[in-house]
This record gives C-alpha cells, sequence and structure tokens, in this order.
C-alpha cells in the first residue's frame, strides 16, 4: 500500500511550480498558525490552484495537484503583516481533504516521482533557445544560471511553464505531468 502524508494546503488563485519563487501576504489566523506550525516542524505547505471559493473566508476547494512550497525568508510589511517568500520543491497528487476547526484545509498526498535528471532531446532544443532569450531580456534570478541548466529538460520545462503566457488550466496540465519529455512536447503545442 502507497502512504500518504498529510500535509497543509493553501489553495491560491495561481499555481507554484517546482523551482519557482512566490511572495505571500498572510493576515487570516489558519495560515498564521500553519506558517508557525511549519517553522517548529521544519516543513513546507502546499499550494493548490483555487477551484471554487477564495483565498479568504470559507475554505476553498483546491485542486488534486500541487506543489509543497518551502519557506526561504519571512518579515513584517509596512501594514503589519506576515509576508513570505517560498520556493516551490516536490509535487504532489491529494488523495483527499478535510478542514480543521479552524478553517485550514489538509490534504492526505502522495508526493509525485522527482524528475529525472535527463538531458534535453534534440527535438526540444528551440524551446532552451527560446527560454535563453526570455531570461537574458526579462533579467531576474534566473538570468545568471550557468549554460548547462539549459541542457536538463525539467529545469528548461518548469520555467517555460513558469514564463510563458500560459492559463491556468494549461498550467495544471504540466504540473500533472511526470514524464519531463512530455511536458516539453506539452509546452511545444502550447506555445503561442
Amino acid at each position: 500500500m502507497i502512504s500518504t502524508f498529510d500535509l497543509p494546503l493553501f489553495p491560491l488563485p495561481t499555481i507554484l511550480l517546482p523551482g519557482a519563487a512566490l511572495g505571500l501576504r498572510l493576515f487570516e489566523r489558519r495560515y498564521l498558525d500553519m506558517v508557525g506550525d511549519c517553522g517548529r516542524n521544519g516543513r513546507g505547505f502546499g499550494v493548490c490552484l483555487i477551484l471554487e471559493g477564495s483565498e479568504a473566508g470559507t475554505p476553498a476547494t483546491p485542486a488534486a495537484f500541487g506543489t509543497e512550497a518551502v519557506i526561504e525568508d519571512f518579515d513584517t510589511g509596512d501594514d503589519g503583516l506576515l509576508t513570505l517568500q517560498v520556493r516551490g520543491a516536490r509535487r504532489f497528487h491529494v488523495q483527499r481533504t478535510r478542514v480543521r476547526d479552524n478553517g485550514l484545509v489538509v490534504g492526505d498526498v502522495r508526493w509525485r516521482e522527482a524528475d529525472l535528471d535527463d538531458s534535453l532531446r534534440p527535438e526540444h532544443a528551440l524551446l532552451a533557445t527560446v527560454l535563453q532569450h526570455f531570461l537574458e531580456k526579462a533579467g531576474g534570478e534566473h538570468s545568471k544560471v550557468s549554460n548547462a541548466r539549459f541542457d536538463d529538460a525539467a529545469w528548461v520545462g518548469w520555467r517555460l511553464a513558469e514564463f510563458l503566457p500560459l492559463d491556468d488550466a494549461q498550467r495544471l496540465t504540466i504540473l500533472q505531468e511526470d514524464d519531463v519529455h512530455e511536458r516539453l512536447e506539452l509546452l511545444l503545442r502550447m506555445m503561442p
């Protein structure tokens, strides 16, 4: 039997991809408590796309696939709210959810397999070129990576899924795909 893992979920109107950074501002008690628990236990929390509902108030219905958010930094903003900088780590599939008394959604999740260390195939070389040009123009944290990263099939796929103008349904499709080369094929078909 495959075991599941309890993971607090933060449903958001966005998709966090592996390796991507995301800034959050927290004000609801359930999420402040969640971050405190994560800090004490040295664990992350799950970010899932909202399928129904909203971030605040009544617990939202999350998508069945999401990404673990690892806290990299935190601070208090000028407005007194807790701000977090998180990075996407492992992907997961939610088997079932329950809602705690404080409104926090907790999922029984199965971790997806880690991406293989595969090189980019020749038929996907165009995708690496597109990504390289985009990052040169956009700047940011990924603009200074070594050229070897552009031969890493998984990294190229995740960064393209992060930066291309895709809608949430397309990003969710990419997030659900386990095969790094099939992910690149999907991105090729989705490119504008």
